[in-house]
């Protein structure tokens, strides 16, 4: 009897763990994902390339369901890819996007509508070359918003419209969209896209959102837009960030400037890169390029614990803003999933090895997963 007793007890002791992590409430247990962490904050998303979209990647794919809320297209819905020849579009990928987008019951957002990069080639000039009139270039741009958005009324919630029309320095971008119509282009693309779906929202989408003559420019932009009874619902802030620039009370700055003008704030394409930009006034001298590849691209093999260290927190300060402003901000995004895919591997240098995401080459979390959750669980705003 004695024995059995003593059994009873140890099998007692040994429940004790489980039953207090059940009979806990919700808040007193740590969210084990980051969208479940930042559900009554904001949404988390990520952008996603062909292989997510097909679900070819399954690894990234896993890690997407379970830790992220939101999606858009990285390249899919770009002009030269979705409407390749005036007569012809291919919804076969942005279909793709959008059902599993669906399926997961996330935020899914159209990028991008009007873009001077990855254009169509066809789309600014006529057969011979030469730049269409302002009559064929706006019909062009209603027929090509009309066609998409319309396409997924009611389905995609949100539009990057615009894309990067004004420069760092606050000047309006020379694109054809501009050469041709002048500042009209974005009033008339916001204009088609909401005549299109009345319900979705309109966004402004640009990087280096924090040099003070683009914030100004943004920032008149919205009110030259809301003035002429134009939607625009929000402004996508890239961020593209690096260990030394923007500074956080920089990047605030512009947070709280958009947010004034009457905007909603969305961090659109975050990655923060752990690299120095390269100094391209390098010679001939063998010697002095072996040193300038190893000074460019210095974690071939993986990243040194110590830097490793100052990148999460980096990160973590980032979202620590963007909890602070969680009643200003609707949606932060990082621009893909795990840093084997990132555009930064390559950039501006062809060749570099770069860690700019959450996740790493093995879609394992990094160490700022779990700040970030941690962060987000204690943050009372």
């Amino acid at each position: 009897m004695m024995k059995k007793k003593l059994y009873d007890l140890l099998l007692a002791l040994m429940a004790l763990p489980l039953l207090y992590a059940c009979s806990a409430t919700p808040s007193a247990r740590k969210p084990a994902t980051l969208k479940d962490a930042l559900k009554d904050k904001f949404h988390i998303g990520a952008a996603l390339n062909e292989a997510l979209i097909t679900e070819r990647d399954t690894a990234g794919v896993r890690v997407l369901e379970q830790q992220f809320s939101a999606i858009v297209a990285e390249n899919c819905m770009k002009s030269m890819h979705i409407h390749p020849e005036e007569n012809r579009y291919d919804f076969t990928l942005p279909d793709r996007f959008v059902a599993l987008g669906e399926r997961n019951k996330m935020w899914i957002t159209g990028h991008t509508l009007i873009w001077h990069s990855q254009l169509s080639p066809w789309f600014c000039v006529d057969e011979e070359g030469n730049n269409v009139s302002p009559e064929v270039l706006k019909q062009r741009m209603k027929e090509h918003i009309a066609t998409i958005v319309g396409r997924y009324k009611s389905r995609i919630k949100g539009w990057d419209v615009v894309n990067e029309a004004i420069l760092d320095n606050g000047e309006w971008r020379p694109s054809k969209f501009y050469e041709i119509l002048g500042e009209e282009f974005l009033q008339l693309a916001f204009q088609y896209a909401h005549e299109a779906d009345p319900e979705a929202e309109l966004y402004y989408n640009d990087y280096n959102e924090w040099l003070p003559g683009k914030r100004d420019a943004i920032v008149k932009l919205i009110k030259t837009l809301k003035d002429k009874g134009i939607r625009i619902d929000g402004i996508g802030m890239q961020g593209h960030v690096d260990m030394e620039y923007p500074a956080i009370e920089v990047y605030e700055q512009s947070i709280l400037a958009f947010a004034e003008a009457g905007a909603k704030v969305m961090v659109t394409e975050l990655d923060l890169s752990i690299l120095s930009m390269p100094n391209r006034n390098v010679g001939a001298d063998i010697s002095a390029s072996i040193e300038y590849k190893q000074e460019i691209n210095p974690y071939t093999n993986g990243v040194p614990d110590d830097k490793m260290q100052e990148w999460t927190k980096r990160i973590g300060d980032f979202f620590t803003l963007f909890l602070k402003h969680q009643d200003k901000i609707t949606r932060v995004t990082t621009w893909g999933i795990a840093d084997r895919d990132s555009w930064k591997n390559d950039f501006p240098v062809h060749g570099r090895t770069d860690y700019p995401l959450l996740f790493d080459r093995a879609y394992q979390p990094k160490a700022a997963v779990d700040l970030i959750i941690q962060t987000a669980s204690t943050n009372k705003n």
